[in-house]
Order: structure tokens, then sequence, then C-alpha cells
């Protein structure tokens, strides 16, 4: 399996908007076992995504589908940075 744990910052107040336009975008993923978006509770503007996998070739995979790509399209003008990123070889775990 593979997973991605990020954190993500929003541009100043644009938060919920971003939070919003992520969920809205999301669409059945070949390989994808899990996949949530998450405030961050220490940052008014901080979103965590942790992702599951299949393997890393789905994770990549998944970036050309086209509803995948039209919602980092939308996204894009909210996101400040991304603070944070780690890579995670995940074992199990309840859902998986």
């Amino acid at each position: 399996m593979y997973g991605l744990i990020g954190r993500m910052m929003a541009a100043p107040g644009q938060r919920e908007a971003l939070l919003t336009v992520m969920q809205e975008g999301q669409v059945p993923m070949a390989g994808c076992l899990s996949y949530v978006l998450a405030r961050d509770p220490g940052s008014e503007d901080g979103i965590w995504i942790t992702e599951v996998w299949d393997s890393k070739q789905s994770h990549a995979a998944s970036l050309h589908i086209p509803e995948v790509r039209e919602t980092i399209s939308r996204a894009r003008p909210m996101i400040a940075s991304f603070a944070e990123q780690f890579e995670t070889e995940p074992v199990g775990g309840v859902g998986i």
C-alpha cells in the first residue's frame, strides 16, 4: 500500500471554500482505500489530507482523472502552499 499525509495552507480566509471545492470534486478513484480531509485545529488556514492507496501507481493515475484535474484547477487559486507532505507505507487498520 501507499500513503500520503499532507498539510495544505489555504489562502487567508479561504479554508472553508477550499474544503467545499475539494469535497464537491470527490469521485470514485481506482485503488483509493481512504481519502480524508480535515481542518487543522491549530491553524485558521490549515488543512490535513490523509490518503491510503493500494499502490503508488494508483495514486499517480488518479491525477489524470478529468474530475480530479478539474478540482485541482478550481482549488489552485485558494491554495497558499503545501506546508508539509509525508509518504507512508500503510500496513493495515480499520476500513483498509
